[in-house]
């Protein structure tokens, strides 16, 4: 039984790194992990279809947020972004990847919108790109550092969150800690990130792109600038999106900021009313994919939890740490919240699946507070970056596959999963032992 989640994460990981079809990769996995603990193909199935539903909202938001981005992109706004940052970027390509970077650490703390901001960013910018001959494995790994870095480090927004769910698992479990030493204890591992992000920017990924084949039309055409004059439309439109903003904020909810903008954007004629089933055909055709993934990762992560197999690996784990030291510990139980957070690809999900079993281990072999908020809050970030199921992995592949020129493993699951979980494994194990 304790073999279970390690199969089936490694049935999921080889099929996508054999480009199988994610979604595929995924529902083959859930059916492994249900024939070894012990379920029929058909009630693995209708336990994962049971489980689906965990994702729905997130789905649909998804798509909502994909037509609204059609409709933002239908009037013409994004041309203008674009040729002012070919005017003032091109040729600049590290602060391009590091001002992506920054813009994507701000919708996870200061406008608290996660990924909903690359459909409508990031294809724009993909002639800019392929002009620069930018590679856009740096600009993956700058969208997923800042989907991931700032909710680990800063106690705001989406980081808040997270620090909060540490803060209680750990106090249910038994650990009196702050939320001040909760976010204390984030921090080595977030560094870890940070030198992540720029061993991608100026080592890795720092050389020209070259061209894939029937790239080089496609390159000389858009050095061809549309020329775009800011109009009435485009404040309207300027004016849907901070309405949509507002709402999302308000109600904490992205189906309803989302359904706000589409909404405000027929009302102000910006999109006109006959081109109302394109729109919303173009953004089903654009998160269409990522919200079936996310539904099916839902499905396989109720698999996981309700046949016990999270448990029977963290379980089966404490059973190696006997006669060891605080680093072998350390090692294993932040290897172990990798296995499992590559599986339900949560990181918010899966804390307090592993702080009840992490906290009786790092209580008994002497870790202090802090040291064990590190671990848990680690040991759940791990493997966000890379999972093919992830939001932090689905989001940049979603804006940055608009023209079908990136492979979500190898271009966006793969370069997250070296540059961030790595140094998140050396970086907490390192904290875990200081603190």
């Amino acid at each position: 039984m304790e073999w279970v989640v390690v199969v089936s994460v490694l049935v999921m990981t080889i099929l996508s790194l054999l480009r199988v079809n994610v979604m595929i990769a995924i529902i083959a996995a859930a059916i492994v992990a249900g024939l070894m603990s012990g379920l029929s193909v058909v009630e693995s199935i209708e336990m994962l279809v049971s489980g689906m539903g965990g994702q729905a909202n997130t789905a649909l938001s998804y798509i909502l947020l994909g037509a609204f981005a059609v409709a933002i992109s239908y009037s013409g706004i994004t041309t203008i972004l674009v040729n002012y940052l070919i005017k003032i970027l091109t040729g600049k390509k590290t602060m391009m990847v590091l001002a992506i970077a920054g813009v994507a650490s701000m919708s996870q703390n200061l406008v608290p919108v996660h990924i909903a901001f690359i459909p409508i960013l990031i294809p724009p910018l993909l002639k800019l790109f392929d002009n620069m001959r930018l590679d856009r494995r740096a600009v993956a790994t700058a969208l997923t550092f800042g989907l991931k870095a700032p909710y680990i480090m800063i106690p705001a927004g989406f980081g808040l969150i997270f620090h909060g769910i540490i803060f209680s698992s750990m106090e249910e479990n038994g650990v009196e800690v702050t939320m001040n030493e909760v976010a204390y204890s984030m921090l080595i591992p977030g560094a870890g990130m940070i030198a992540g992000l720029l061993i991608a920017v100026f080592i890795t990924y720092r050389k020209d792109r070259k061209p894939r084949e029937n790239d080089e039309e496609t390159l000389a055409a858009s050095m061809e600038q549309e020329v775009v004059t800011f109009n009435s439309k485009h404040v309207l439109t300027i004016v849907a999106i901070v309405g949509a903003l507002a709402v999302q904020l308000i109600t904490k909810n992205l189906i309803a900021g989302a359904l706000t903008g589409i909404v405000l954007m027929f009302i102000f004629f910006v999109v006109p009313f006959k081109k109302g089933e394109k729109v919303v055909a173009e953004g089903i055709g654009m998160m269409g994919l990522i919200a079936f993934v996310m539904l099916v990762a839902s499905g396989y992560g109720n698999i996981l939890k309700e046949t016990g197999a999270v448990d029977a690996l963290i379980e089966s784990s404490s059973g190696f740490l006997d006669n060891n030291g605080k680093a072998v510990i350390a090692l294993i139980l932040l290897l172990v919240g990798l296995v499992v957070t590559i599986g339900i690809g949560s990181s918010f999900g899966t804390i307090p699946i592993i702080a009840a079993l992490y906290v009786p281990i790092c209580l008994a072999a002497g870790f202090s507070p802090i040291a064990t908020a590190t671990l848990i809050g680690t040991a759940g970030a791990l493997g966000d970056a890379g999972s093919p199921a992830s939001d932090s992995t689905l989001g940049p592949t979603s804006g940055l596959n608009a023209d079908g020129k990136h492979n979500h493993i190898w271009d966006t699951c793969v370069p997250t999963f070296l540059h961030y979980n790595i140094p998140l494994i050396l970086f907490g194990w390192i904290a875990s032992i200081l603190l």
